[in-house]
């Protein structure tokens, strides 16, 4: 039994004629019969009552004209979702993310996307640096918003810049630091500073170091973290101050202060990254969002 049986005898049902049915078919009526007898034949139940004009269906004909309509709506329901998926209007797609850029690419990247692709699913993954690259490398992440890395750590990976972001001060609204116009380097040099697990983000104290070279001086770890959250928590207890993006300020809200400092440092460089080669139509999608993201 093929789909094909399923849609001559809907149509000979439905017309209750095999002229009226062939026709509809673009089928001649001899060959349209004999697939009929030859369904009854395999079924071993008559589906039909032929009459001299007309044909019927018999009880058996109308349970099995439900579910042959089942079969094949679900049949077209296949393909539609297939060729759907293959143009990438539908489908799932796992993006990861560090929690610097939750404030500022990541939300508009995601309208920008669901806007133009409302069927396809997006699972976020709040993650650290060093879960990202390696979400990336196993393929348990499909594309991921992230902080430029240098490239010995992105084999295999591609990585578009999207975003520079000023380097600031956080610090408790009531650290002296909290207060001041502008930060210098120097004074964050003699701070409490919290900051980032190397497990997690491993090009962090390299980028520190090259940070407070100029100066000949070296921060005062006070505590590292895995996360950002965690980190933001302790400089919100008072245990220390961190640098951070000044579009974190959207984040902190007022339980923290965000100084800029000077002279100002590098900005940071965030982007997209994503295994070389892509060409799910769905990932391709959302890569061109992120892209149009920083001028939404």
């Amino acid at each position: 039994m093929e789909l094909r049986h399923l849609r001559y005898f809907i149509a000979v049902a439905e017309k209750e004629n095999m002229t009226r049915a062939a026709a509809q078919l673009h089928v001649s009526q001899p060959p349209l019969s004999r697939q009929i007898r030859a369904l009854e034949d395999e079924l071993g139940v008559a589906l039909f009552n032929h009459g001299a004009k007309a044909v019927r269906l018999t009880e058996a004909g109308k349970v099995f004209l439900a579910e042959a309509r089942a079969v094949v709506e679900r049949a077209n329901e296949a393909v539609h979702l297939v060729k759907a998926v293959a143009g990438g209007k539908r489908g799932e797609i796992h993006v990861g993310y560090v929690s610097a850029l939750s404030t500022e690419i990541l939300p508009r990247a995601l309208r920008l996307f669901q806007e133009a692709n409302p069927y396809v699913r997006v699972q976020l993954h709040d993650m650290s640096m060093q879960e990202v690259l390696q979400g990336l490398s196993e393929e348990k992440l499909n594309v991921a918003l992230v902080e430029q890395v240098p490239r010995k750590l992105m084999t295999g990976l591609t990585f578009e810049e999207l975003h520079r972001d000023p380097v600031c001060l956080a610090a408790h609204p009531a650290h002296p630091l909290a207060h001041v116009r502008k930060v210098g380097l120097e004074q964050v040099a003699r701070e409490r500073l919290i900051g980032f697990a190397a497990a997690n983000y491993p090009d962090y104290r390299d980028w520190l170091a090259g940070l407070f070279a100029p100066l000949k001086l070296a921060p005062q770890f006070a505590e590292e973290y895995a996360s950002a959250t965690s980190a933001m928590a302790a400089v919100e207890a008072g245990r220390g101050v961190a640098l951070v993006t000044r579009s974190f300020i959207r984040w902190a809200g007022p339980r923290l202060k965000v100084r800029p400092l000077t002279p100002a440092p590098p900005a940071l460089i965030f982007g997209i990254a994503y295994r070389k080669g892509v060409n799910s139509p769905a990932v391709k999608n959302f890569i061109a969002a992120a892209k149009r993201s920083d001028s939404a």
